[in-house]
């Protein structure tokens, strides 16, 4: 990407950023661009080695696992994986990411999406339903630049503890992006039980935060993750 074009990104953000306190039900569905330097980089990355298998797709979560549970993730490593997750993603950032580029030029046989947490973290404004919708969307859009990958759509991981208003935010998310599962060219995942504790809680030496993985919180992940991802890049 020439820097012109990058510095233009740059301040269209900054606009964008500027707006971002302000959310409605159309927020979650209308892309928004948010990470310029980072996407840029993914493109780069598809420029230098487009040969990918798996791809991931989401935010923190996803962005983070090759840093804090390098030894799971190095087990992908036959599938040729590519991690496009970027901290902070809501829905909407996802989206104008794979409009924009980061499936263009590339065959992977699975995409793992996990998104969504931070369309209700953030804002008292925003609605289950907002994100449920954000994520219909991007799974309507890989179907449609990628036709012939799976999808592995997992449910949004939980967060916090069961006080917690996200906790049921979650589980109303994951109801409603459950019936996007078609069994064929869309799987959907939810395994967010292995992250709790016999009380249904999260405990810290899985997520410090009770958010984002520790090394063992992404063991749990892969774990439970791997036998449907083996199925689907077999078949």
């Amino acid at each position: 990407m020439n820097q012109l074009l990058l510095s233009c990104l740059l301040v269209a953000a900054s606009c964008g950023m500027a707006q971002a306190d302000v959310r409605t039900e159309q927020s979650a569905v209308t892309p928004a661009i948010k990470n310029p330097e980072r996407h840029a980089g993914f493109l780069e990355r598809i420029k230098q080695d487009n040969d990918i298998g798996i791809l991931f797709l989401g935010d923190s979560i996803t962005d983070f696992w090759p840093g804090r549970g390098p030894a799971t993730w190095r087990e992908f490593a036959s599938c040729k994986p590519a991690n496009f997750g970027i901290s902070g993603d809501r829905t909407e950032h996802l989206l104008w990411r794979i409009t924009n580029g980061e499936l263009e030029g590339i065959h992977p046989k699975v995409v793992v999406i996990m998104i969504g947490t931070n369309n209700i973290g953030g804002n008292p404004a925003d609605r289950p339903e907002w994100a449920a919708a954000g994520v219909k969307k991007i799974v309507e859009t890989v179907r449609a630049k990628l036709p012939e990958a799976k999808i592995l759509l997992l449910g949004v991981f939980p967060r916090g503890d069961k006080k917690d208003p996200h906790y049921e935010q979650i589980k109303e998310i994951n109801r409603i992006i459950s019936k996007l599962g078609d069994g064929a060219k869309v799987h959907y995942l939810d395994i967010g039980k292995v992250f709790l504790d016999a009380n249904g809680e999260i405990p810290l030496d899985v997520m410090p935060d009770r958010l984002h993985p520790s090394a063992k919180g992404y063991e749990l992940w892969y774990g439970a993750m791997q036998p449907t991802l083996d199925r689907m890049m077999k078949n």
